[in-house]
């Protein structure tokens, strides 16, 4: 069943420019969902295929938060985002902005 995700824009506006040339993408996943987070991917939106696992071999529990840091050496800003809990629910947000955010919030709402 694939539920809506809600980002959040936390307050620092980067701007595209500072990704320019390829810098890392570092950013604050937060869990505000009652369920735990067991596996998080993100692709850039031009991919068909999901890249690997962010959080593999751990959980990011409701509630807690994780630092995401993105070196994949792309100049873009936007990615698709699939969560998936420990029940079996998934969620994806499609073309996220990144750059212009310093969190991410997964919500439903």
């Amino acid at each position: 069943m694939k539920l809506p995700i809600v980002a959040v824009a936390t307050g620092l506006f980067l701007g595209s420019t500072s990704f320019a040339a390829a810098q890392d993408l570092v950013f604050m996943l937060t869990n505000l969902t009652d369920s735990n987070v067991e596996e998080i991917y993100l692709s850039d939106v031009g991919t068909d295929e999901w890249e690997e696992n962010l959080i593999e071999g751990a959980i990011l529990p409701s509630g807690n938060e994780v630092p995401v840091n993105i070196m994949d050496g792309l100049e873009t800003c936007s990615y698709d985002i699939q969560v998936v809990f420990d029940d079996g629910d998934v969620i994806e947000d499609y073309d996220v902005d990144l750059c212009e955010m310093e969190g991410y919030t997964i919500s439903l709402e």
